[in-house]
């Protein structure tokens, strides 16, 4: 099964639509009207949804990862990475989504 991402509001909006075009289904916060909100109700929104969260926000949710972690709590894995332009993100996303399932990314924090 493909991983279903969420975007967060500090990713190329561009990314989403380069994603959509390949056949990958994935949202992004914008799409959402979710601009603004905590990075914790952003994982909460992808927990809901079942999607693994991309975001160049690196240190907070590593915080968050260690957080689900230590307190038992699942997540469908969250992608992060410092900012770079949206073409090599899409190059390392497309990657490492060509390489690991959904199943695979559950409780998972993988940098690209």
């Amino acid at each position: 099964m493909k991983i279903k991402l969420l975007l967060d509001e500090d990713v190329h909006l561009a990314l989403a639509d380069s994603l959509h075009r390949r056949g990958y289904d994935v949202v992004h916060i914008q799409e959402m009207k979710r601009k603004g909100k905590s990075d914790a109700e952003q994982l909460a929104m992808a927990v809901f949804q079942k999607r693994c969260l991309f975001s160049f926000n690196v240190k907070n949710f590593v915080i968050l990862h260690n957080q689900y972690v230590n307190e038992k709590r699942e997540h469908w894995g969250i992608f992060a990475s410092k900012q770079i332009p949206v073409g090599e993100a899409l190059r390392k996303l497309l990657y490492k989504l060509g390489n690991t399932s959904h199943e695979a990314m559950k409780n998972q924090l993988k940098f690209l």
